[in-house]
């Protein structure tokens, strides 16, 4: 029995979206399950930190390089392999013992995600060339996608609630399945015959930057952020990014033609996408923890309570839209950034007030995701929209990197900022309890949100605060901090995206265009 092309069409678009769907939903649902992890893996904060920053860092790894590979060995070949390296690593994830394992895995399955979603990107472009079919199949994608990311926190939830966190990672075990299935009958196979060589040089000294920046930002308070070792790592990060810039210059192929940058729409939309994975998305990974530990919710009542986070990001997108074409970009995505940092200062109010709970929450909840939602789809059409159409591929590649790279190095930085202002509360209510080392770990401890299981460690606690208001008053203030660094940071990026837009001027366009031309020739 042969299958009609429309009928081909339609299950390739349900295989992509499954696709879509495991790689947003293995971002969102994952930060939920993360205070179990903690319990049942006998996990530290940093461990939490790399269970999650790992999978980020792997997919920087491999978006560029895996873009090139599909392109010369075929996007349905490499969208297979991808597809087998997530359901494995995704397998590995869940059967875990320990906490090593489990970061190792979360790596090699991120590698496995990025290369799928750079793959669904390529499929589809071929497999819907006319405009209203590809207008849909984008739109559907993207809708997919977003209910991954938005619903991930809740479905993660209630996969803990009915069964236990390994589900969590199994389920894609089962979902990948499904999809390779569908993909064998129904996904064209597609090549670029221009395809360029691999850029090598450039991913492998990128890749090590970023992660010498994570390791310092993370490992840093234990190494002494002045010896030796911390020193060596970040002067060996700043070498390797300035080696990845000199060899993007001197490659004649590279996959991050820097000529891109003199096109103020695209550099201003840039730095909006810095600007959602600054602050917005980074959150997500610790705002579980407030949610359980702070405020005292199971994990399907903080599930239902980030809702309000996420939700707004799949309907506003629309609005954004209508507001683009109307106000333009330059205006709409510097807005979106401001009404991001808003929603984090309300929150942080939200967070303080004498009776915090999800009701204090909502406000500033509901505003960020609605600058979320105001943001993304003008960035993701603005970078590869103000540059020459032979140029949208390599501007969507920059567009996504600085998107994962500031999201790893954000998760990082908010660790931090969380980690050093439960430090300093506890050091002020504690004084002399304990010596720096162990204050250290009780702040360390006291991040990652298991609060009841402390005093059996830290048997002095039960006479120094056996209610527990110390350690609590510890973690909400390092979750302010937080709130307000994401905020005030946010603010700052959408003041330079601005800037960088500068007024409507379509002669300094032109310039830009013509100067990435040139460089193209």
């Amino acid at each position: 029995m042969t299958i009609s092309r429309s009928g081909r069409n339609t299950v390739a678009l349900a295989a992509i979206c499954l696709a879509a769907l495991m790689f947003g939903l293995e971002i969102s649902s994952v930060p939920v399950i993360l205070p179990t992890l903690e319990h049942v893996l006998h996990a530290d904060f940093k461990d939490m930190q790399w269970i999650m920053n790992a999978y980020t860092i792997a997919c920087t790894t491999v978006l560029m390089a895996a873009g090139t590979l599909a392109d010369r060995y075929g996007r349905k070949r490499i969208f297979l392999v991808s597809l087998a390296v997530f359901g494995i690593t995704s397998l590995i994830c869940g059967v875990a013992e320990s906490t090593p394992v489990l970061i190792v895995s979360r790596f090699l399955q991120g590698m496995g995600g990025g290369a799928m979603l750079i793959c669904q990107i390529a499929i589809l472009s071929h497999q819907f060339q006319a405009g209203r079919e590809r207008g849909r199949a984008f739109a559907t994608w993207g809708i997919v996608f977003g209910t991954g990311l938005g619903f991930g926190p809740i479905i993660g939830g209630m996969i803990v609630a009915v069964s236990n966190w390994q589900w969590v990672f199994l389920v894609h075990v089962v979902l990948t399945a499904l999809t390779v299935a569908l993909v064998f009958g129904s996904v064209e196979e597609s090549r670029d015959p221009q395809a360029k060589r691999l850029d090598l040089p450039g991913i492998v000294t990128l890749s090590l930057a970023v992660f010498g920046l994570t390791y310092f930002i993370t490992q840093g308070s234990d190494l002494g952020f002045g010896s030796a070792a911390a020193l060596g790592i970040i002067a060996a990060a700043a070498a390797s990014f300035i080696a990845f810039i000199v060899a993007e210059r001197l490659n004649p192929y590279p996959m991050f033609d820097f000529s891109v940058f003199g096109i103020r729409n695209f550099s201003g939309a840039l730095i909006g996408s810095v600007g959602m994975n600054f602050s917005f998305w980074p959150f997500m990974i610790y705002l579980p923890i407030y949610f359980q530990s702070a405020l005292g919710y199971d994990v399907v009542t903080a599930g239902l309570s980030l809702l309000a986070y996420t939700l707004p990001t799949l309907v506003i997108p629309p609005l954004a839209e209508r507001l683009s074409l109307r106000y333009q970009p330059r205006l709409v995505i510097p807005f979106g950034l401001f009404t991001i940092g808003l929603g984090f200062i309300l929150m942080r109010i939200g967070s303080g007030a004498d009776q915090a709970g999800w009701l204090t929450m909502l406000p500033g909840s509901l505003v960020a995701g609605t600058g979320l939602g105001l943001t993304n789809t003008p960035v993701t059409n603005t970078t590869t929209g103000s540059v020459p159409s032979t140029r949208a591929g390599m501007a969507s590649g920059i567009d996504m990197s600085a998107r994962l790279i500031t999201l790893a190095i954000n998760i990082a930085l908010m660790g931090f900022i969380l980690l050093e202002g439960v430090l300093s509360s506890l050091r002020s209510a504690l004084p002399g309890a304990f010596d720096a080392a162990q204050l250290r770990t009780l702040a360390e401890r006291t991040a990652a949100g298991n609060l009841g299981a402390l005093p059996q460690d830290f048997p002095a606690l039960s006479a120094l605060d056996p209610s527990g208001t110390v350690l609590h008053a510890a973690l909400v203030h390092g979750f302010g901090l937080v709130m307000l660094y994401g905020g005030i940071g946010v603010w700052v990026l959408a003041v330079a995206s601005f800037m960088v837009f500068g007024p409507r001027n379509a002669e300094a366009g032109a310039a830009g265009l013509a100067a990435c031309s040139t460089a193209e020739k």
